[in-house]
């Protein structure tokens, strides 16, 4: 599977815009602020259906114009398959393939499988729980439909029981048997998320930490650690124990929707223990981690998306992300960076076709 062609109209900077791709490797280069990543993003954007920098769509218009449209054209199983993403102001996003409309952008995804490795990995380490575990849950959602159709009716089911919660407080009532439907709808939704969750990462982290070895020598110990109140009680526990905490707080205080994932350097966080370099080679093996995931569960090569990743990396370890490209693992990979010297430099290295475009 690839990308052959991709066509943007008033996405970001760019009015009209077409670029026709190589199968193996292409590289977008020039100064920064030209759009090198808002390519990437809106192949991102064919994939997920949504901006991976911009979680607000209709800032993904150009300013100044009502719409934007991204066309892309992918080679799959031998077939031709024509995805289209669209957005107009003031209207719902529309997703297409092979011309027919997506009811639930949902159904995409998994379609085409893809990894995108940016700076704005580094939010991963620095923001919250949430980033953390929407890393996971995006994971297991390509590979998974019907985990994501978990997830979406557990938070539906948590934004009920937060309602419920604040109309009790605001009523001054208590109505055990209406909050326990939540509760029992919770305990079915957030044991099976949690039990996925867990084989995940029990199948994750070894691939972690064998790209982690590959990529530093083997000279750091590092540790993903999963965190979770289902380790030791039911969702039915915890929502039972903790029914005073919420109702004082007015919204669900325990559960899989604070799980999260700790990024440890020698047993320590890597948020504060860890350099810049230590932080980026990590994120980059959890990245890499995550393609080889999706490739050996859906056999699939997944689009691979390197944003300016060779800044702040020593030349022995992108010479080792290198070789790991050039033992014919990857599939399709672009690449953006501010320097076309270097870049040509490295991709030459890899005896792989590539192209080269200069924004």
């Amino acid at each position: 599977m690839y990308l052959k062609k991709i066509s943007l109209f008033n996405y970001k900077n760019f009015s009209e815009a077409s670029f026709d791709f190589d199968s193996k490797i292409n590289c977008f280069v020039g100064k920064n602020g030209i759009g090198k990543t808002n390519v990437l993003d809106a192949i991102y954007h064919l994939s997920c259906g949504k901006s991976y920098f911009n979680p607000l769509a209709v800032q993904n218009i150009k300013h100044g114009e009502e719409f934007f449209v991204i066309d892309g054209e992918f080679e799959k199983n031998d077939r031709a398959e024509q995805i289209v993403c669209s957005l107009k102001k003031n209207q719902k996003k529309i997703l297409k393939r092979n011309g027919k409309q997506y009811e639930k952008f949902s159904d995409h995804i998994g379609f085409i499988p893809l990894v995108i490795i940016s700076p704005a990995d580094r939010d991963l380490i620095v923001e919250g729980s949430e980033t953390r575990r929407k890393f996971i849950d995006n994971v297991i959602s390509q590979l998974d439909s019907s985990y994501l159709k978990q997830l979406i009716q557990y938070q539906k089911t948590i934004n009920q029981r937060n309602a419920l919660l604040k109309y009790f407080a605001l009523n001054h009532v208590f109505e055990k048997d209406t909050l326990q439907i939540y509760n029992d709808q919770l305990n079915n939704l957030g044991d099976a998320i949690f039990e996925k969750r867990k084989q995940f990462l029990s199948d994750f982290i070894p691939i972690f930490n064998q790209y982690h070895q590959q990529i530093t020598d083997s000279e750091e110990t590092v540790q993903l650690v999963y965190e979770s109140h289902l380790f030791n009680n039911t969702m039915l526990q915890l929502l039972e124990e903790n029914i005073s905490k919420d109702r004082a707080l007015q919204y669900t205080s325990v559960g899989i929707h604070k799980d999260d994932l700790s990024f440890e350097i020698d047993s320590y966080p890597i948020k504060k223990f860890g350099s810049q370099g230590q932080q980026k080679s990590f994120l980059i093996a959890l990245k890499l981690a995550q393609f080889d995931f999706v490739k050996k569960q859906s056999g699939e090569k997944p689009i691979l998306l390197f944003d300016d990743i060779f800044d702040k990396l020593d030349e022995t370890r992108v010479s080792k992300i290198v070789a790991m490209v050039n033992n014919d693992e990857f599939g399709q990979l672009f690449i953006s960076d501010t320097h076309p010297e270097r870049t040509e430099n490295i991709v030459k290295t890899t005896h792989q076709s590539y192209k080269i475009f200069p924004l």
